[in-house]
């Protein structure tokens, strides 16, 4: 991935008014393969959705004023309902409190304002030209320069201000998007910083610098497990000359997000937040462990095609998270992290280790201009909550 405009695969087809929506308020396809996966639910579903969010409201407490003491004492029991999904209507709140983001928005008022409104970005002709791709489908992105293509364009002009090192790379702005589904653009903002910068877990910020670095890592990482659960398709891909590059790098770079049914990538992100990025790990090789006795008999250009279109069934949230859950990968992938770092020279960030950028910026250290730059407007800032 470069830091330039997307093929055109990515292009929005024509939205039809005649088009319904499903519970996320994304417009149907037909043979969707998140069809399988909707929408409707009885009364006894609903019911135990109730007494979820009823649980999870007295967990968090008001605003959240809570949950950091609930999760010191009881973490376990945290990490378990979270691997269970976070409820739709309290997703956004629990985000910003497991990922730390929050924090960050406290420590620096005023600041997205000022990225948004003063600053100027080498990037922003990129972004105008590239926010139509991103979920093209859903009903608050579909019009061309409304509300929430003008918030998608805040938020990234805003970090590509932020953290010029990293600017903007397309792929950046599934992630954006899909925050924005969830929260205000402030807020969304803040989550992304936290995320790349590493408030909670190791930064992710590798992703989009220049040479993709993180990304060489994590696909040195994930081959080297498939080779070690997985030893036959391993060897079935090393004969077909299979190497995540060709199927992986989206997963990683998206986190989910752009290709992987929308329950699905919410239930990932739920458990990622809290967890850190070992999940996408797990769901990848839950993935292939599911699949497995189908691609091991694939040829070359069959094979390319199933790991790119996995099959309904294998993306059930219900079945494949469990199945990630009972994978291993910590210890190995730490030690898979330093045979990298040796093989390569250098090491990426460390969780912690960008307290500088993660402190509260103060006004006088952002080169406000005397007039605005030519930033889309701003939209109304509120959270955007889906049930």
């Amino acid at each position: 991935m470069e830091k330039k405009r997307a093929n055109d695969e990515f292009e929005p087809g024509p939205i039809l008014p005649s088009q319904s929506v499903d519970r996320f308020e994304f417009i149907k396809q037909e043979q969707n393969s998140s069809e399988g996966l909707s929408t409707s639910r009885s009364a006894n579903e609903h019911e135990r959705e109730e007494r979820r969010i009823r649980k999870w409201r007295k967990i968090i407490g008001v605003g959240g004023s809570d949950w950091k003491q609930y999760v010191r004492r009881k973490p376990h029991v945290v990490k378990k309902l979270i691997r269970k999904g976070i409820p739709d209507c309290l997703r956004g709140l629990v985000w910003q409190l497991i990922s730390g983001s929050r924090d960050l928005l406290l420590m620096n008022p005023g600041v997205y304002e000022q990225l948004v409104i003063y600053e100027t970005s080498a990037s922003e002709l990129d972004i105008i030209r590239d926010i139509s791709r991103t979920f093209p489908s859903h009903v608050f992105f579909q019009q061309r320069h409304g509300p929430g293509q003008r918030s998608l364009y805040n938020v990234l002009k805003a970090y590509s201000v932020y953290d010029r090192d990293v600017g903007y790379v397309q792929g950046m702005g599934f992630l954006a998007g899909l925050l924005l589904l969830y929260m205000s653009e402030e807020d969304a903002f803040w989550l992304l910083v936290a995320l790349l910068k590493g408030a909670v877990h190791a930064p992710m910020e590798g992703l989009y610098l220049a040479g993709l670095p993180l990304v060489q890592q994590y696909l040195f990482q994930f081959e080297q497990l498939v080779k070690e659960h997985s030893p036959k398709l391993g060897q079935h891909f090393s004969e077909e000359m299979i190497n995540p590059s060709m199927y992986a790098s989206q997963w990683f770079i998206t986190l989910f997000s752009y290709s992987f049914p929308f329950p699905l990538a919410l239930r990932i992100w739920d458990v990622f937040l809290f967890e850190g990025v070992k999940v996408v790990f797990k769901v990848g090789l839950a993935l292939l462990k599911f699949c497995h006795d189908d691609l091991i008999k694939l040829p070359f250009e069959k094979l390319i095609h199933a790991l790119r279109n996995f099959p309904e069934d294998a993306m059930n949230p219900d079945t494949l998270l469990p199945l990630a859950f009972s994978v291993k990968v910590s210890k190995r992938l730490e030690e898979l992290q330093q045979e990298y770092e040796k093989r390569n020279g250098g090491t990426l960030p460390k969780a912690g280790s960008t307290n500088r950028l993660l402190q509260a910026i103060k006004h006088k250290e952002l080169s406000i201009k005397p007039e605005r730059s030519n930033c889309v407007q701003k939209d109304d800032p509120s959270p955007r909550i889906l049930h």
